[in-house]
């Protein structure tokens, strides 16, 4: 496969950064602040079970809440970028693949976590851009 460079405006690359960290943000607040809310919701998912391989729910819920906060504010300033974006694709997957994979009523919310991690491997294969 022929590596091509293309010329990407900083501008668009820091803002593509900016708005894919703030879901993290956000559902990290909800994990910290709505636990019991965030574990009903993957104990009625159709693989909600995987949910409980790590232990009890309660401390992957605020574990996972704690590192998408974390992360994700690295991410949002561009600290550690290509190390944030790594983590953070660490956290999303499984949950992606726990609450989300098996329910069409979920079909959305599982497109739009495939597409956020479109935007986090952009981050994680062009390491290059992020030194310009």
């Amino acid at each position: 496969m022929e590596n091509k460079t293309i010329t990407v405006s900083r501008t668009s690359v820091t803002v593509l950064r900016m708005l894919v960290s703030l879901i993290f943000i956000v559902a990290s607040l909800n994990h910290l602040l709505n636990v019991d809310k965030t574990i009903a919701k993957m104990d009625q998912a159709r693989f909600g079970a995987l949910g409980h391989l790590l232990g009890p729910p309660e401390i992957s819920v605020m574990v996972s809440g704690v590192v998408m906060f974390v992360f994700g504010i690295a991410f949002f300033a561009g600290f550690k970028t290509r190390l944030s974006a790594i983590v953070l694709i660490c956290v999303l997957v499984p949950i992606t693949l726990t609450v989300q994979v098996g329910q069409m009523a979920t079909i959305g919310p599982l497109f739009k976590n495939i597409a956020i991690l479109g935007g986090l491997l952009f981050f994680v294969l062009n390491p290059k851009i992020l030194k310009n």
